[in-house]
């Protein structure tokens, strides 16, 4: 596999590292006003769209389908949010969090077969 091929994915899972933060990280201070919260979210989530739109970009010019991308970037995002979660939110992980990885995986193998 191409670097070309494999570029979209790893932008894509850079994104989502920033996603997380601007959409999650701001649940450890909830003291912190909305009005400091929301700028600071869209601060952080404008990195998120610098990767995410050439990362969408390139995927489709490299034959990627947009529902292929999108499947992608749901299971990304679970692969970054879950040791957000644990390491940062000091949240548990359950079994059932782990069946619905699962599951999102199977999503993966439908996508992309033939």
């Amino acid at each position: 596999m191409s670097w070309s091929y494999v570029a979209p994915i790893v932008l894509l899972l850079a994104s989502n590292v920033f996603m997380t933060f601007a959409w999650y990280g701001q649940l450890k201070y909830p003291g912190t006003a909305l009005w400091i919260v929301v700028p600071v979210s869209w601060g952080i989530a404008f990195f998120e769209y610098c990767l995410q739109v050439p990362a969408n970009r390139m995927g489709h010019l490299q034959g990627y389908s947009g529902f292929q991308l999108k499947i992608m970037q749901e299971v990304i995002t679970l692969a970054v949010f879950i040791p957000f979660a644990v390491l940062y939110m000091k949240q548990p992980i359950s079994l059932n969090y782990l069946w619905a990885s699962l599951c999102m995986c199977g999503a993966v193998y439908f996508v992309f077969r033939g």
